[in-house]
């Protein structure tokens, strides 16, 4: 059976959208796409004028020696919000498919589902948070065609073990896509699943250079794929999905001294996520710090609502996550640099609001 077994029929004999770009081949003169012949006023070099590459070569090869695949094992979209989009309109029917979600978890998978009309399975994580993988078989579906797993979690912030992935992926064979969202993957003790790709084609995950590359207004996401998987989404998505912006600040920051600075960067985080674990328990009204492998952390207040008003009014904002199941009474504090992370603790071991 190919994975593509599971995907809509209608879009895998679709004749897809073959734009000017892609049929370009050579040439000096470009008159096969009306552009503008001019370029705007503070370019500097891009060519903005002219519509960028689908999957530009020069990213897609910084992104394959990045995550270990092969080109035909990468999809770059805007952002992985646009990825997880691509999926569910690839592989859920309207009205009749599903995903299996694990909450709390990513909203974001839940509300691509919900706008094409697929139904939204839930599995919650075990009360400590961990991945239950009987609970998450025992809910499967013949429905269900995709299976999301954010590890590291968003919101609590653990990572589910390999040897928890891999027994899903082996059981879910045949029956549906495992997608991996490992958006804070770089932050983790444990690291990637990708190199199980080539053994599982039922198994997808999802890379954004947002948190850890710095790159959150560039939107710049990747699918790591069996090449059957990719070629199915290629065929579905916008014809121009990343502007040479984006394209070129990615490319900056893949380079080597960016990527120099990122890793620099990721241990000052990690050290930094110890500092506030270890300085948070330590404050009165704070009940329970979550242990986490992301760049944030989840802490269980007495009061959340009056901690994060107090927060708000020193101008510090966090994210208010009680509506998430499992953490009524708790707020997720992204790890900043060291002076605004001292910054939060001042405020909360205060009995005042800092000027």
């Amino acid at each position: 059976m190919s994975v593509l077994d599971l995907a809509r029929p209608e879009l895998r004999a679709m004749q897809p959208y073959s734009s000017a770009r892609m049929e370009a081949s050579g040439g000096q003169v470009f008159l096969n796409a009306n552009e503008s012949a001019w370029v705007p006023v503070g370019d500097d070099g891009l060519g903005c004028n002219r519509y960028p590459e689908p999957q530009p070569a020069a990213l897609v090869d910084a992104l394959t020696t990045l995550y270990g695949v092969r080109g035909e094992q990468l999809l770059v979209g805007r952002g992985s919000d646009e990825v997880i989009d691509l999926l569910v309109r690839a592989f859920c029917n309207a009205g009749r498919d599903a995903i299996l979600i694990q909450p709390p978890t990513f909203g974001m998978y839940a509300v691509c589902a919900r706008v094409q009309g697929a139904t939204v399975v839930e599995a919650p994580l075990a009360a400590d948070f961990t991945l239950d993988v009987d609970a998450v078989l025992a809910a499967l579906t013949p429905a269900v065609k995709l299976v999301f797993v954010c590890t590291p979690n968003n919101p609590a912030g653990l990572a589910a073990p390999r040897a928890a992935i891999e027994r899903l992926v082996r059981a879910l064979s045949g029956r549906a896509l495992l997608v991996v969202d490992e958006a804070y993957v770089e932050f983790a003790d444990e690291g990637s699943v990708v190199d199980l790709i080539d053994r599982h084609d039922n198994l997808a995950v999802l890379r954004t250079l947002s948190k850890a590359w710095a790159l959150a207004g560039a939107r710049i996401g990747s699918l790591l794929a069996n090449a059957e998987v990719i070629a199915l989404l290629r065929r579905i998505m916008a014809p121009y999905p990343l502007p040479l912006p984006c394209v070129d600040a990615a490319l900056r920051a893949l380079s080597g001294p960016g990527q120099a600075n990122a890793r620099e960067r990721i241990g000052i985080v990690r050290a930094q996520r110890v500092r506030m674990q270890q300085a948070l328990r330590e404050l009165p009204g704070v009940r329970e710090v979550l242990p986490s492998q992301a760049n944030f952390l989840a802490v269980r207040f007495d009061d959340a609502g009056a901690t994060y008003q107090r927060l708000l009014a020193a101008g510090i904002v966090v994210r208010d996550v009680r509506r998430y199941p499992g953490l009524g009474n708790a707020l997720r504090i992204t790890i900043g640099t060291p002076e605004e992370n001292a910054r939060v603790l001042a405020v909360l071991a205060s009995d005042r609001v800092l000027a």
